[in-house]
């Protein structure tokens, strides 16, 4: 019986790959097997090849397989796009409707069930896609009951006789590829899972629900891939708490609007891309200058431009940090994995009302719509701070007449205090330009220099916890290994595969991407004989950070994937080993 199992499903988009996906992937992780899953798809509604890679494991998984175990075929193109992936005992399940014809140049056995017949004759083709999931029950040895649950929950609202005809779907499907298989049946059984109940969501359903324990109330926003879903998410959800998603014209006056309900002391937010981010920058700086909290998702995507809108990249870093014209105080935040994302999103709004700077919450296309296995989130360690926010009038001292609140008092840890607007005693200005500590415009250079110094010292006093993340059993290294984001699993894996090859290796994978935590991670670095940081982009954006921030540019090895795919552990693992 096998403890890891690959699985993927692929056609045309628009004929339900996602579903087939969604629908075996829910069942096994109910009967508490770990999953990790990615998705290709192109980027328009219809069309186009598209594929659902899924991982089920007995034991928790953060990356894609290098191989493929099952794949299942609803047209040609998918057999020959993936075939290659399959290892000698792998297996193939197409559709009898399009003639499948298996390569030369592969041992993987083709069996054809007619999906589209099956499901015809049962009422509807579009049911093709649950006599596959039946298939590939007889191939696991899986009891096609096990899917009734989510099969009730996804169509029930349609009627009991709707999930009686899905259910019937599977089991002809189950039996038609048990024919098929004769004594093969179940070759390639899984190990019983513990049973465990778990969560299963995507990176962007954890954001957004980060962003709901973490106080907010508004949401405004511009629908973009990767980013959507968590408005999707929270159109749903907010309004049971009293707040409301806002739809904008661009993404110039979503950061805007954001920016006036925080001012108005509601915590509000945007989501977006790298188009949307390269339109949000003014604002952002708007944030910065006149000191009002923001907090903005980032999901990176494929650039640049347009570029590659539903595609794997990991080239926003630069512009997260440097973007904006002049110089403000900022705070860029890189969870690795889905419980990172949630936690460190409720963070992202304490620390910019604490520190009254714009924060960036950076994901990646692959952390933000990669679904995986998620333990149970402990909703005890949500706490709501707010910083220097006066929130009750009897906290204001009275003003001498004529006078105005010192909204940006120079202070010696950088931080102004702050008040909600319309607060008795607490009048004050707010504007873009330079301006005192009252917030009138002022071009003195005395003044300018003092506001200048201020803000940016709130650089020096941020606190974060575990800024990295580290994996390092040896005092001194052959290899260190450093990631954000999405690649932390996957390097994690190539990482025991190099242990095992006798290398001394480390992980360090970044989570505060600036200001740099650059006294964390120098001792690993020092220790290492060389570092390989490794990044989905083309000119190693993280290396060049840590080379400014840290130093040791002789060590540093950058390893950068952009063709718009995640990296696979046998990459990096065939990679590092021929730097030894």
């Amino acid at each position: 019986m096998k403890e890891q199992l690959s699985w993927k499903v692929g056609g045309q988009q628009g004929e339900g790959i996602e579903s087939t996906g969604e629908i075996f992937s829910m069942a096994l992780n109910r009967l508490g097997y770990f999953l990790y899953g990615y998705r290709h798809f192109s980027s328009r509604i219809k069309g186009g090849h598209t594929n659902n890679k899924i991982r089920v494991s007995t034991t928790q998984v953060r990356a894609i397989a290098d191989d493929l175990d099952i794949l299942v075929a609803f047209d040609q193109e998918t057999i020959d796009v993936n075939y290659k992936e399959l290892h000698s005992d792998g297996v193939i399940i197409a559709d009898a409707k399009f003639k499948p014809e298996k390569p030369e140049d592969t041992d993987a056995s083709l069996y054809i069930v007619p999906f589209t017949e099956l499901a015809t004759e049962l009422g509807t083709s579009l049911m093709k896609n649950m006599v596959a999931v039946g298939a590939t029950c007889a191939v696991l040895n899986l009891d096609p009951g096990v899917f009734k649950e989510v099969v009730e929950e996804i169509f029930g609202r349609k009627g009991e006789t709707v999930v009686e005809k899905n259910m019937e779907a599977i089991k002809q499907g189950y039996q038609t590829m048990k024919t098929e298989l004769g004594d093969n049946v179940g070759s390639l059984q899984m190990k019983e899972a513990d049973g465990n109940k778990r969560m299963f969501m995507i990176g962007n359903d954890a954001i957004a629900l980060g962003a709901l324990a973490g106080g907010v109330r508004l949401m405004a926003a511009y629908p973009i891939t990767p980013a959507s879903e968590i408005m999707e998410y929270l159109i749903k959800k907010l309004p049971m708490v009293g707040g409301t998603v806002i739809q904008t014209e661009d993404e110039i006056a979503a950061a805007t609007m954001a920016i006036g309900a925080n001012y108005g002391g509601i915590r509000s937010f945007t989501a977006s891309a790298g188009p949307g981010l390269s339109l949000m920058m003014e604002a952002i700086g708007l944030s910065g200058m006149t000191e009002q909290p923001l907090v903005v998702v980032d999901t990176q995507r494929g650039g640049p431009s347009t570029g590659l809108p539903t595609k794997q990249e990991q080239s926003d870093l630069m512009a997260m940090i440097y973007g904006t014209h002049g110089e403000i105080p900022k705070i860029v935040l890189a969870p690795s994995t889905v419980q990172e994302a949630f936690y460190d999103t409720v963070e992202a709004f304490n620390l910019a009302e604490e520190y009254q700077c714009p924060v960036i919450i950076l994901s990646d296309l692959q952390l933000s719509l990669g679904k995986q296995t998620v333990e149970p989130l402990d909703y005890g360690k949500v706490e709501i701070r707010r910083g220097k926010l006066a929130v009750s009038e009897t906290e204001l001292e009275e003003l001498e007449p004529k006078k105005y609140y010192k909204r940006f008092e120079v202070t010696e840890d950088g931080v102004s205090p702050r008040v909600i607007p319309g607060m008795k005693n607490g009048i004050h200005h707010v504007t873009g330009v330079e301006h005192d500590e009252t917030g009138k415009p002022s071009e003195s250079p005395v003044n300018r220099q003092a506001q200048m110094d201020k803000r940016m010292r709130k650089l020096e006093n941020i606190k974060f916890q575990n800024p990295i993340h580290t994996h390092a059993p040896h005092e001194e290294s052959d290899l260190l290994l450093v990631g954000f984001n999405s690649t932390r699993g996957v390097i994690e894996e190539a990482m025991s595969r190099l242990e095992s090859d006798g290398l001394k290796v480390n992980h360090a994978h970044v989570r505060l991407i600036h200001p740099f935590p650059a006294a964390e991670l120098e001792p690993l670095m020092q220790s290492a004989k060389k570092v390989v940081v490794i990044e989905n982009n083309a000119t190693g954006q993280l290396a060049n950070i840590i080379k400014m921030n840290v130093g040791y540019g002789n060590k540093i090895i950058k390893m950068t994937k952009y063709d718009g795919t995640p990296y696979l552990p046998n990459e990096i693992h065939s990679r590092c080993k021929e730097l030894n």
